[in-house]
Protein backbone atom coordinates (compact mmCIF):
# COMPACT_ATOMS: atom_id res chain seq x y z
CA UNK A 1 0.00 0.00 0.00
CA UNK A 2 1.61 3.28 -1.24
CA UNK A 3 -0.79 5.48 0.40
CA UNK A 4 -0.02 7.41 3.58
CA UNK A 5 -3.63 7.10 5.13
CA UNK A 6 -5.07 4.65 7.28
CA UNK A 7 -5.92 1.46 5.21
CA UNK A 8 -10.15 0.82 4.92
CA UNK A 9 -12.50 -1.70 4.35
CA UNK A 10 -12.42 -0.83 1.01
CA UNK A 11 -8.77 -1.28 0.88
CA UNK A 12 -8.64 -4.91 2.15
CA UNK A 13 -11.47 -5.70 -0.35
CA UNK A 14 -9.34 -4.39 -3.09
CA UNK A 15 -6.37 -6.11 -1.88
CA UNK A 16 -7.90 -9.38 -1.71
CA UNK A 17 -10.58 -8.85 -4.85
CA UNK A 18 -13.96 -9.56 -2.76
CA UNK A 19 -16.61 -7.41 -2.33
CA UNK A 20 -16.69 -4.87 0.66
CA UNK A 21 -19.85 -7.06 2.35
CA UNK A 22 -17.80 -9.88 2.16
CA UNK A 23 -14.94 -7.95 4.22
CA UNK A 24 -17.60 -6.25 6.39
CA UNK A 25 -18.94 -9.73 7.02
CA UNK A 26 -15.79 -11.28 8.38
CA UNK A 27 -16.16 -8.69 11.02
CA UNK A 28 -19.96 -8.01 11.96
CA UNK A 29 -21.70 -11.27 10.57
CA UNK A 30 -19.01 -14.08 10.45
CA UNK A 31 -21.63 -16.40 10.27
CA UNK A 32 -22.10 -15.54 6.81
CA UNK A 33 -18.64 -16.68 5.89
CA UNK A 34 -16.85 -20.11 5.60
CA UNK A 35 -14.13 -20.13 8.56
CA UNK A 36 -11.13 -19.92 5.95
CA UNK A 37 -12.41 -17.17 4.40
CA UNK A 38 -12.88 -15.18 7.25
CA UNK A 39 -9.32 -16.18 8.64
CA UNK A 40 -7.84 -14.57 5.04
CA UNK A 41 -10.02 -11.36 5.40
CA UNK A 42 -8.38 -11.18 8.88
CA UNK A 43 -4.97 -11.97 7.89
CA UNK A 44 -4.98 -10.02 4.78
CA UNK A 45 -6.40 -6.82 7.67
CA UNK A 46 -3.39 -7.49 9.67
CA UNK A 47 -1.44 -7.37 7.05
CA UNK A 48 -2.34 -4.14 5.48
CA UNK A 49 -2.81 -2.81 9.05
CA UNK A 50 -6.69 -2.22 8.91
CA UNK A 51 -7.75 -2.51 12.67
CA UNK A 52 -11.58 -2.91 11.68
CA UNK A 53 -14.73 -1.35 11.30
CA UNK A 54 -14.65 2.26 14.07
CA UNK A 55 -16.56 0.47 16.85
CA UNK A 56 -18.54 3.93 17.56
CA UNK A 57 -19.94 3.53 13.87
CA UNK A 58 -20.82 0.09 13.93
CA UNK A 59 -22.74 0.76 16.57
CA UNK A 60 -24.64 3.04 15.18
CA UNK A 61 -25.64 1.06 12.38
CA UNK A 62 -26.38 -1.66 14.57
CA UNK A 63 -28.26 0.71 16.89
CA UNK A 64 -26.56 -1.28 19.60
CA UNK A 65 -23.73 -0.56 21.35
CA UNK A 66 -23.39 -2.86 24.17
CA UNK A 67 -23.34 -0.23 26.64
CA UNK A 68 -25.97 0.62 29.31
CA UNK A 69 -26.04 4.29 30.94
CA UNK A 70 -26.18 4.99 34.93
CA UNK A 71 -27.38 8.61 35.44
CA UNK A 72 -27.13 9.44 39.54
CA UNK A 73 -27.20 12.56 41.70
CA UNK A 74 -24.15 12.35 43.27
CA UNK A 75 -20.60 13.37 41.90
CA UNK A 76 -18.65 10.01 40.34
CA UNK A 77 -16.18 9.58 43.48
CA UNK A 78 -19.55 8.89 45.99
CA UNK A 79 -20.42 6.21 43.61
CA UNK A 80 -16.99 4.33 44.90
CA UNK A 81 -16.87 5.10 48.72
CA UNK A 82 -20.75 5.26 50.15
CA UNK A 83 -21.00 2.02 51.04
CA UNK A 84 -24.51 1.82 49.81
CA UNK A 85 -24.00 2.61 46.72
CA UNK A 86 -20.82 0.56 46.24
CA UNK A 87 -23.32 -2.68 47.05
CA UNK A 88 -25.82 -1.51 44.48
CA UNK A 89 -22.67 -0.76 41.60
CA UNK A 90 -21.24 -4.83 43.10
CA UNK A 91 -25.35 -5.70 42.26
CA UNK A 92 -25.61 -4.24 38.79
CA UNK A 93 -22.12 -4.82 37.97
CA UNK A 94 -22.98 -8.55 38.44
CA UNK A 95 -26.18 -8.26 36.20
CA UNK A 96 -24.19 -6.39 33.44
CA UNK A 97 -21.60 -9.62 33.35
CA UNK A 98 -24.24 -12.09 33.05
CA UNK A 99 -25.83 -10.21 30.27
CA UNK A 100 -22.90 -9.25 28.49
CA UNK A 101 -23.13 -5.78 28.92
CA UNK A 102 -20.94 -2.33 29.44
CA UNK A 103 -21.45 0.50 31.54
CA UNK A 104 -21.03 4.22 31.37
CA UNK A 105 -21.44 6.37 34.34
CA UNK A 106 -23.30 9.65 34.00
CA UNK A 107 -23.22 11.45 37.34
CA UNK A 108 -23.75 14.86 38.92
CA UNK A 109 -21.28 17.34 37.49
CA UNK A 110 -20.03 20.45 39.30
CA UNK A 111 -20.81 22.30 36.76
CA UNK A 112 -24.82 21.59 37.86
CA UNK A 113 -27.31 19.20 36.21
CA UNK A 114 -27.70 20.85 32.57
CA UNK A 115 -23.81 19.80 32.12
CA UNK A 116 -25.08 16.24 32.60
CA UNK A 117 -28.04 16.23 30.53
CA UNK A 118 -25.77 17.09 27.89
CA UNK A 119 -23.95 14.35 28.62
CA UNK A 120 -27.21 12.17 28.40
CA UNK A 121 -28.06 12.85 25.50
CA UNK A 122 -24.41 12.75 23.66
CA UNK A 123 -23.83 9.31 25.29
CA UNK A 124 -23.35 6.34 22.88
CA UNK A 125 -25.87 4.13 24.55
CA UNK A 126 -28.47 1.28 24.25
CA UNK A 127 -30.37 2.43 27.59
CA UNK A 128 -30.60 4.15 30.73
CA UNK A 129 -30.65 3.36 34.04
CA UNK A 130 -31.64 6.51 36.11
CA UNK A 131 -30.94 6.09 39.82
CA UNK A 132 -32.46 8.32 42.56
CA UNK A 133 -32.62 11.85 40.63
CA UNK A 134 -35.23 14.56 41.52
CA UNK A 135 -38.29 14.00 39.39
CA UNK A 136 -37.93 17.93 37.89
CA UNK A 137 -33.98 16.75 37.27
CA UNK A 138 -33.58 18.36 33.54
CA UNK A 139 -31.56 14.63 32.63
CA UNK A 140 -34.89 12.78 33.21
CA UNK A 141 -36.10 14.89 31.10
CA UNK A 142 -32.91 14.56 28.23
CA UNK A 143 -32.68 10.69 29.09
CA UNK A 144 -37.00 10.21 27.85
CA UNK A 145 -35.83 13.01 25.22
CA UNK A 146 -33.45 9.71 23.56
CA UNK A 147 -36.49 7.55 23.28
CA UNK A 148 -34.39 4.54 24.40
CA UNK A 149 -35.42 2.01 27.06
CA UNK A 150 -35.22 2.95 30.50
CA UNK A 151 -35.27 1.84 34.28
CA UNK A 152 -36.09 3.77 37.10
CA UNK A 153 -34.39 2.90 40.38
CA UNK A 154 -36.23 4.37 43.55
CA UNK A 155 -39.12 7.14 41.66
CA UNK A 156 -42.65 7.49 42.39
CA UNK A 157 -44.97 5.34 40.88
CA UNK A 158 -45.22 5.85 36.79
CA UNK A 159 -47.55 2.98 34.61
CA UNK A 160 -45.52 3.98 31.38
CA UNK A 161 -42.11 3.29 32.89
CA UNK A 162 -40.18 0.02 34.38
CA UNK A 163 -39.18 0.40 37.85
CA UNK A 164 -37.52 -0.99 40.26
CA UNK A 165 -38.16 -0.13 43.97
CA UNK A 166 -37.58 -0.97 47.66
CA UNK A 167 -40.72 -1.31 49.96
CA UNK A 168 -39.52 2.04 51.44
CA UNK A 169 -42.80 2.96 53.40
CA UNK A 170 -42.82 -0.15 55.43
CA UNK A 171 -39.87 -0.69 56.26
CA UNK A 172 -39.45 3.14 57.67
CA UNK A 173 -42.82 2.14 59.76
CA UNK A 174 -41.15 -0.79 60.98
CA UNK A 175 -38.57 1.26 62.46
CA UNK A 176 -41.34 4.07 63.39
CA UNK A 177 -43.23 1.52 65.30
CA UNK A 178 -40.09 0.06 66.65
CA UNK A 179 -39.11 2.95 68.86
CA UNK A 180 -42.71 3.69 69.58
CA UNK A 181 -42.91 0.40 71.26
CA UNK A 182 -39.98 1.15 73.10
CA UNK A 183 -41.93 4.22 74.86
CA UNK A 184 -40.28 7.33 72.69
CA UNK A 185 -42.41 10.00 71.95
CA UNK A 186 -40.25 12.97 71.65
CA UNK A 187 -38.50 11.83 68.02
CA UNK A 188 -36.36 13.40 65.44
CA UNK A 189 -35.91 12.59 62.17
CA UNK A 190 -32.35 13.32 60.60
CA UNK A 191 -32.96 13.19 56.33
CA UNK A 192 -30.57 14.55 53.45
CA UNK A 193 -32.52 17.18 51.61
CA UNK A 194 -34.18 18.98 54.00
CA UNK A 195 -33.55 22.62 54.33
CA UNK A 196 -32.39 23.43 58.20
CA UNK A 197 -34.65 22.51 61.22
CA UNK A 198 -38.47 22.24 60.23
CA UNK A 199 -41.34 19.95 61.56
CA UNK A 200 -42.53 16.52 59.97
CA UNK A 201 -45.62 18.12 57.87
CA UNK A 202 -43.16 20.93 56.08
CA UNK A 203 -40.47 18.43 55.47
CA UNK A 204 -43.11 15.89 53.56
CA UNK A 205 -44.08 19.24 51.65
CA UNK A 206 -40.36 20.33 50.36
CA UNK A 207 -39.08 16.85 49.29
CA UNK A 208 -38.89 15.90 45.68
CA UNK A 209 -37.38 12.65 45.93
CA UNK A 210 -38.73 9.62 46.09
CA UNK A 211 -36.47 8.21 48.98
CA UNK A 212 -37.21 10.68 51.25
CA UNK A 213 -40.51 11.27 50.45
CA UNK A 214 -41.48 7.48 51.26
CA UNK A 215 -39.88 7.39 53.85
CA UNK A 216 -41.56 10.41 55.66
CA UNK A 217 -44.20 8.67 54.94
CA UNK A 218 -43.40 5.64 56.83
CA UNK A 219 -42.31 7.45 59.65
CA UNK A 220 -45.21 8.89 60.17
CA UNK A 221 -47.39 6.42 59.89
CA UNK A 222 -45.38 4.73 62.09
CA UNK A 223 -45.10 6.96 64.86
CA UNK A 224 -49.26 8.24 64.67
CA UNK A 225 -49.97 4.79 65.20
CA UNK A 226 -47.82 4.98 68.35
CA UNK A 227 -49.58 8.14 69.49
CA UNK A 228 -47.08 10.40 68.69
CA UNK A 229 -47.80 14.31 66.95
CA UNK A 230 -46.49 14.57 63.54
CA UNK A 231 -46.77 18.18 63.72
CA UNK A 232 -44.33 18.19 66.93
CA UNK A 233 -41.62 15.80 65.15
CA UNK A 234 -38.57 17.67 64.18
CA UNK A 235 -36.68 16.84 61.12
CA UNK A 236 -32.86 18.05 60.18
CA UNK A 237 -31.17 18.61 57.17
CA UNK A 238 -28.16 18.06 55.37
CA UNK A 239 -27.51 14.54 56.58
CA UNK A 240 -26.26 12.32 53.17
CA UNK A 241 -22.62 11.91 54.51
CA UNK A 242 -21.34 10.74 58.20
CA UNK A 243 -20.34 14.22 58.78
CA UNK A 244 -23.81 15.56 57.67
CA UNK A 245 -25.78 13.18 59.31
CA UNK A 246 -23.42 14.60 63.02
CA UNK A 247 -24.28 18.11 62.02
CA UNK A 248 -27.81 17.31 61.15
CA UNK A 249 -28.16 15.66 64.19
CA UNK A 250 -26.14 18.38 66.13
CA UNK A 251 -29.25 20.88 65.60
CA UNK A 252 -31.91 18.48 67.31
CA UNK A 253 -29.43 17.42 70.20
CA UNK A 254 -28.58 21.21 71.37
CA UNK A 255 -32.15 21.68 71.78
CA UNK A 256 -33.65 22.09 75.10
CA UNK A 257 -36.37 19.56 74.23
CA UNK A 258 -33.99 17.36 72.36
CA UNK A 259 -35.16 14.13 71.20
CA UNK A 260 -35.16 10.75 73.38
CA UNK A 261 -34.89 8.86 69.79
CA UNK A 262 -33.46 9.69 66.21
CA UNK A 263 -34.14 8.10 62.56
CA UNK A 264 -32.03 8.29 60.24
CA UNK A 265 -32.08 8.22 56.67
CA UNK A 266 -29.39 6.24 56.07
CA UNK A 267 -27.06 4.37 58.26
CA UNK A 268 -24.10 6.69 57.06
CA UNK A 269 -26.65 9.34 58.43
CA UNK A 270 -27.36 7.26 61.65
CA UNK A 271 -23.73 6.77 62.24
CA UNK A 272 -23.04 10.72 62.15
CA UNK A 273 -25.82 10.61 64.82
CA UNK A 274 -23.60 7.99 67.02
CA UNK A 275 -20.96 10.79 66.79
CA UNK A 276 -22.69 14.34 67.77
CA UNK A 277 -24.29 11.85 70.81
CA UNK A 278 -20.88 10.96 71.41
CA UNK A 279 -19.09 14.24 71.39
CA UNK A 280 -21.79 15.56 73.88
CA UNK A 281 -21.82 12.55 76.24
CA UNK A 282 -24.89 11.36 75.24
CA UNK A 283 -25.19 7.53 75.95
CA UNK A 284 -27.03 5.35 73.40
CA UNK A 285 -29.01 3.67 74.40
CA UNK A 286 -29.34 4.97 77.88
CA UNK A 287 -30.22 8.48 76.56
CA UNK A 288 -30.92 7.99 73.53
CA UNK A 289 -32.23 5.43 70.41
CA UNK A 290 -30.85 5.81 66.91
CA UNK A 291 -32.03 3.97 64.03
CA UNK A 292 -30.38 3.77 60.79
CA UNK A 293 -31.39 2.74 56.77
CA UNK A 294 -29.79 0.10 54.43
CA UNK A 295 -27.60 -2.28 56.65
CA UNK A 296 -24.57 -1.43 55.21
CA UNK A 297 -21.52 -3.79 56.54
CA UNK A 298 -20.52 -0.92 59.21
CA UNK A 299 -23.72 -1.03 60.38
CA UNK A 300 -23.22 -4.07 62.63
CA UNK A 301 -19.81 -3.51 63.51
CA UNK A 302 -20.41 0.78 65.15
CA UNK A 303 -20.26 0.95 69.11
CA UNK A 304 -23.17 0.26 70.14
CA UNK A 305 -24.63 -1.96 66.90
CA UNK A 306 -27.04 -0.09 64.74
CA UNK A 307 -30.35 -0.70 64.73
CA UNK A 308 -31.37 -0.49 60.83
CA UNK A 309 -33.88 -0.86 58.27
CA UNK A 310 -32.39 -3.77 55.91
CA UNK A 311 -32.70 -3.22 52.16
CA UNK A 312 -30.80 -5.77 49.16
CA UNK A 313 -28.98 -3.09 47.91
CA UNK A 314 -27.11 -5.83 45.21
CA UNK A 315 -30.47 -6.94 44.08
CA UNK A 316 -31.46 -3.85 42.80
CA UNK A 317 -28.39 -3.22 40.69
CA UNK A 318 -28.99 -7.07 38.94
CA UNK A 319 -33.04 -6.45 39.20
CA UNK A 320 -32.44 -2.75 36.87
CA UNK A 321 -29.81 -4.89 34.27
CA UNK A 322 -32.03 -7.71 33.90
CA UNK A 323 -35.30 -5.24 33.29
CA UNK A 324 -34.03 -2.83 31.22
CA UNK A 325 -31.66 -5.78 28.71
CA UNK A 326 -35.27 -7.57 28.26
CA UNK A 327 -37.41 -4.31 27.10
CA UNK A 328 -37.82 -2.25 30.14
CA UNK A 329 -41.51 -3.34 30.31
CA UNK A 330 -43.65 -1.44 32.73
CA UNK A 331 -45.46 -4.81 33.80
CA UNK A 332 -42.16 -6.17 34.76
CA UNK A 333 -41.27 -3.44 37.60
CA UNK A 334 -39.95 -4.75 40.66
CA UNK A 335 -40.80 -4.16 44.50
CA UNK A 336 -38.28 -5.69 47.10
CA UNK A 337 -39.03 -5.84 50.28
CA UNK A 338 -37.03 -4.35 53.48
CA UNK A 339 -36.55 -6.00 56.88
CA UNK A 340 -35.95 -4.21 60.53
CA UNK A 341 -32.53 -5.64 61.85
CA UNK A 342 -32.66 -4.47 65.89
CA UNK A 343 -29.36 -3.87 67.62
CA UNK A 344 -28.21 -2.36 70.73
CA UNK A 345 -28.76 1.52 69.40
CA UNK A 346 -32.18 1.46 70.65
CA UNK A 347 -33.55 0.73 74.17
CA UNK A 348 -37.01 1.75 76.23
CA UNK A 349 -37.41 5.43 76.15
CA UNK A 350 -35.04 7.03 79.20
CA UNK A 351 -38.54 7.91 81.39
CA UNK A 352 -39.20 4.08 81.18
CA UNK A 353 -35.79 3.28 82.54
CA UNK A 354 -36.30 1.42 86.21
Amino acid sequence: MASSSAPTLADVAAHLGVSRTTVSNAYNRPNQLSPALREKVLAAAGELGYAGPDPMARGLRRGQTGTLGLVFDQPLSYAFTDPAAALFLRGLASGLEEHGRALTLIPRMPEGPERSAELVRAALIDGYIMFCTASDDPRFAAVRGRGLPYVLIEYDDDPDAALVQIDDENGARAAAEHVAALGHRDVGIVSAYTPGLVSGPEAQQHSKFHVQSTRLRGWRAGLEAGGVDWSGVAVSGAGGTRAGGARAAAALLDRADRPTAILALSDVAAMGVLDAAAERGISVPDQLSVVGFDDIPQAAETSPGLTTVSQPHEEKGRAAVRLLVSGARPEDSVLLPCELVVRASTGPAPRLRP
